[in-house]
């Protein structure tokens, strides 16, 4: 398979796919392509949290295929980009596939005090952002299976597998791009 020069992000909740995928391309003058904000838009539309839309989204798999498709079809007209996806590995085989862990409670912190995520999952105490994280986690899991067959938490699916709960984004992204750098040349 043709390597590209395309680096998708996956991960866990909160595991820093947004902070990082930001610093890689502005490291590597590439572009970024979200799959997440995309998906949060379409459930802020519809009226709905995050987690709502999850559930909303497992009884109309035509969204998800839709979103997954758009991301694949970037994919073959791009080049010199970030993807930030669940899926991006899945649909963009060719890139350098990246999953980003993280401890739970380190996770809800995080979500818990991040502005940005408030429009779409406003939760009043920590341990509530734990509980719906788990559940997202789950909702997401039994729907990727279900749909494509693929558990995106093997990291076999992956290049690289780095937990960030101790680390700061500027030191994951400074490993991702060493990694990549390997990678492209192999």
């Amino acid at each position: 398979m043709e390597k590209k020069h395309i680096i998708s992000i996956c991960g866990e909740l909160a595991s820093g796919k947004g902070t990082v995928s930001k610093l890689i391309a502005e490291k590597l003058n590439f572009t970024i392509y979200c799959n997440g904000d995309y998906f949060r838009s379409l459930g802020k539309e519809m009226g709905m949290d995050v987690t709502t839309f999850n559930d909303y989204v497992k009884e109309h798999p035509e969204i998800d295929r839709q979103i997954e498709l758009n991301a694949k079809n970037y994919a073959k007209e791009h080049d010199n980009f970030v993807i930030d996806a669940r899926l991006g590995w899945y649909v963009v085989p060719e890139s350098f596939k990246i999953y980003l862990k993280v401890d739970i409670n380190e996770a809800a912190k995080r979500a818990f005090e991040d502005n940005k995520r408030k429009y779409s999952e406003n939760l009043a105490t920590i341990e509530e952002q734990k509980a719906d994280m788990q559940k997202r986690y789950l909702i997401e899991n039994e729907r990727y299976y279900n749909l494509y067959g693929v558990r995106k938490e093997d990291e076999s699916n992956y290049n690289l597998v780095i937990d960030t709960t101790n680390f700061t984004p500027q030191e994951v992204a400074g490993k991702i791009i060493e990694e990549y750098q390997k990678w492209i040349k192999e």
